[in-house]
């Protein structure tokens, strides 16, 4: 299960590092990714203009994810081939993910992988400190910048 771990896209808001959406299946169909952005739509509502990140892989060029991104108003920045910067972030969380708790190894199967990746997704926004974020977890992040854009009349 260890290569479909790694496409078990999620959909993460760069400017706080939180995982919005994710997906994990026994395949890769093509719905894999999309499923993970209708979460993080359904999660964020975000305005028309959302940029999603992605790879090169064949469900980020399909046409059924290619019309999710046009019914939201979202554009797509797709990478170069060899240019891993757009997906950076996303790519960081699995390859920590697949360091930390998963140690290397498999789960036994779909149903414990899914628990396993909640918990972590769970501990990752509440309470994973970036040092991009001045050593705060996702969650608190995005209450300071709430808290600060209020005070800042537009």
């Amino acid at each position: 299960m260890r290569a479909q771990l790694k496409r078990a896209e999620q959909e993460l808001h760069r400017c706080s590092r939180k995982i919005d959406g994710w997906d994990v299946r026994d395949t890769m169909p093509e719905d894999l990714v999309s499923e993970a952005l209708r979460w993080a739509l359904a999660v964020r509502w975000p305005p028309a203009g959302l940029i999603v990140h992605s790879d090169l892989g064949s469900q980020y060029t399909a046409t059924r994810f290619k019309a999710l991104l046009a019914h939201h108003g979202a554009r797509q920045s797709m990478s170069r081939p060899g240019n891993c910067y757009d997906n950076a972030h996303a790519e960081s969380f699995w390859s920590r993910f697949k360091a930390e708790p998963l140690d290397g190894g498999r789960f036994p199967g779909l149903a414990e992988a899914k628990l396993e990746i909640s918990h972590h997704i769970a501990y990752y926004n509440a309470e994973h400190r970036h040092s991009a974020l001045g050593y705060v977890a996702p969650n608190h992040f995005e209450t300071q910048l709430q808290t600060t854009s209020q005070l800042c009349p537009a």
